[in-house]
């Protein structure tokens, strides 16, 4: 039996239905993504099953005795509790019963015998069965196992806490509940990679049914067992993570766009998009895969060669292609130092993506980059003529009585978006308003479609450098897709501050990563690229420091030989197989460069793609592969050369 379940579910606020004879059911350990666009009433369908609404009409069936826990996008706390007592505010209402027994118990103490002495007994054998379900008892062993299940200090102030830490302590406040059913909305707000990757691991590790709406791809390839579309009011159910979900919708848009294909041209224009806009972006997405490893095939070869890129700035570099230019660049905040000994160019079109735990330091490197903030040491030479535009949605501000034409282009029913003219009705479209809303007022918008209203401004704003701080936040999937697509097409540098890791993926061609202690370096690729880099590294430091204590050991141990001839065992030489190994490395990593150049030549090609889609991605994933298979190759070849010579 399923624990919850709505049947011709009915919701409508005005004119808009949101849910339209929906019908949806949660089963005991399902883990299920709901998606849909900003505004399409996926949150109000997460109160209605939290029972903190009801739908206008529809019958909701729920177990007996299930308990449900809603966690909002912005928990609110009292900022002078104690973390503990945050926590403990989930278990009210069982405190609340363990007060009453116990002042029960005492009246029934004083009581003599006679009705009221049974009215009181029998009470009291109710409380203590209430006590029992709810296991209340040892409500304070609970509150302080969720602590440290969690990772907090009990002891700390709510006020003094981060964002991501709130939304912690948030989550340990409806898992001491041990609830059947919980609900989350946006619960990766907020937290960095390290805390999202922590709550994948704590969702996928529990048996209670979850039903989560969340924008993050990664996260519904990770955590999902089914995806629930909210599509014009009605809930279309996908088994699978998000990845099967896209492949399945795909096949669904396909039918449908066979079986309807007169009735296409009936259809008003924001409803053929809803239709057809997955099946377009996957046509899209294919060229996309392509362009992207040719950018970042192209920033590679950059960075090969910075040393010459150096000497040309030198000599009178042109206007612009330099961006800015980092040299062994240090930053401190009184005894922490943010930023230490960094060095890096950014050239004109370089899409970076800046990654790290919040409080890093992403924004001071940011400003240091545009030049905003001078370093402690080091030097920073920034490009000329540079045209930057920000977008930062905790400083952005729009007129809520200006209708969306006038917030685009006041005054003029014309963009000019690089050099070409649009009109603004048509501009609009591409950020996926429907022509009859152009003139509504901005505050009938939704907060993601207010979002996507602040995109379509700044890119009708001439700039030849994007700032985008934490620009996916309350972005749909849709518009995600939508923007990916804007930026890869952009010529532009694009800076970058995102905790989406596919949206760098597909849109970074290069990735500036915190690595603790003010220490930055730059990785070529997405953010899947920096981690491959990041632990191959760290497993070849930590190989490194094995091998040197073993050495240390050997040179500890004591020895009849004289000292020279232990200095000469250490110099080991190559054995006959290495030597081969080394002979037949040269020839090894041609094979791959030429492999390489020719799985490139067909991916720059893109026909491959429309001819056979799974060919694309066969040779798009072997293009990686390769990268990873020369890197290994060259750091062998270098280190038998080494021990050679």
């Amino acid at each position: 039996m399923s624990l919850y379940t709505i049947t011709g579910a009915q919701l409508a606020f005005g004119h808009v239905a949101l849910l339209d004879h929906a019908d949806f059911s949660l089963e005991a350990g399902e883990r299920v993504g709901l998606i849909g666009r900003n505004g399409a009433g996926k949150s109000s369908l997460l109160t209605i099953v939290a029972d903190l609404a009801k739908p206008d009409d529809g019958l909701v069936t729920r177990q007996q005795n299930l308990t449900t826990v809603y966690v909002p996008q912005e928990p609110e706390f009292d900022q002078d509790d104690t973390v503990f007592d945050a926590v403990a505010a989930g278990l009210t209402h069982a405190r609340a019963l363990l007060d009453e027994y116990d002042v029960v118990a005492n009246q029934l103490a004083d009581e003599p015998e006679g009705a009221q002495h049974d009215e009181l007994m029998s009470r009291m054998n109710t409380l203590q069965s209430s006590l029992d379900a709810a296991d209340a008892w040892n409500w304070s062993t609970r509150v302080a196992t969720t602590l440290q299940q969690i990772g907090l200090n009990g002891e700390l102030r709510v006020g003094s806490l981060s964002g991501g830490m709130q939304k912690r302590v948030a989550l340990a406040r409806a898992l001491v509940v041990q609830p059947d059913v919980l609900l989350l909305d946006e619960p990766t707000n907020h937290l960095d990679f390290d805390g999202i990757r922590w709550l994948e691991e704590l969702l996928v590790s529990l048996r209670t049914g979850l039903l989560f709406i969340t924008h993050d791809r990664a996260f519904l390839d990770r955590v999902a067992t089914r995806i629930v579309e909210l599509d014009r009011g009605r809930l279309l159910s996908y088994p699978g993570n998000f990845s099967a979900y896209q492949e399945r919708k795909a096949q669904q848009l396909e039918i449908e766009r066979v079986e309807n294909d007169k009735a296409d041209k009936l259809l008003a224009q924001e409803e053929v998009w809803i239709r057809k806009g997955v099946e377009a972006r996957r046509t899209r997405s294919v060229g996309r895969i392509a362009r992207l490893v040719e950018m970042r095939n192209q920033r590679a070869e950059r960075r090969n060669v910075q040393g010459n890129v150096k000497l040309d700035v030198g000599q009178g570099e042109k206007s612009g292609k330099i961006v800015a230019e980092l040299t062994d660049v240090t930053k401190r905040y009184g005894s922490r130092t943010v930023v230490d000994n960094f060095t890096a160019t950014v050239m004109r079109g370089d899409k970076i993506g800046f990654v790290g735990p919040n409080g890093a330091g992403k924004t001071t490197l940011l400003k240091m980059i545009l030049g905003e903030l001078a370093p402690d040491e080091g030097t920073v030479r920034v490009g000329t003529n540079l045209q930057v535009a920000y977008f930062d949605q905790m400083r952005a501000q729009l007129d809520l009585e200006k209708s969306l034409a006038d917030t685009i282009s006041p005054g003029s029913e014309w963009v000019e978006v690089n050099g070409q003219k649009k009109h603004v009705m048509s501009y609009l479209g591409d950020f996926l308003f429907a022509p009859e809303r152009a003139r509504s007022p901005v505050k009938s918008l939704s907060g993601g479609e207010r979002n996507r209203l602040l995109l379509a401004r700044l890119f009708a704003r001439p700039a030849n450098v994007l700032v985008l701080d934490e620009p996916t936040n309350d972005l749909d999937i849709p518009t995600l897709e939508l923007l990916e697509e804007l930026l890869t097409e952009y010529d532009g540098t694009v800076l970058l501050v995102s905790h989406d890791r596919a949206f760098l993926d597909n849109v970074a061609t290069s990735v500036i990563a915190s690595e603790g202690g003010g220490k930055w370096r730059e990785y070529v690729g997405g953010f899947t690229d920096w981690q491959i880099q990041r632990d191959r590294s760290q497993k070849m430091a930590l190989d490194a420091q094995k091998e040197a204590n073993k050495e240390a050991g050997k040179d500890a141990a004591p020895s009849k030989e004289p000292a020279e001839g232990r200095q000469a065992q250490r110099v080991a030489k190559l054995s006959f197989k290495e030597q081969r190994e080394l002979e037949a490395l040269p020839g090894k990593i041609a094979a791959l460069e030429a492999e390489q150049k020719t799985i490139g030549t067909q991916l720059e090609d893109g026909s491959v793609f429309a001819k056979d889609p799974k060919e694309g991605t066969r040779l798009t994933e072997r293009y990686a592969a390769i990268d990873e298979e020369l890197m290994i190759a060259l750091e062998r070849w270098d280190e038998l050369e080494k021990r050679r010579k």
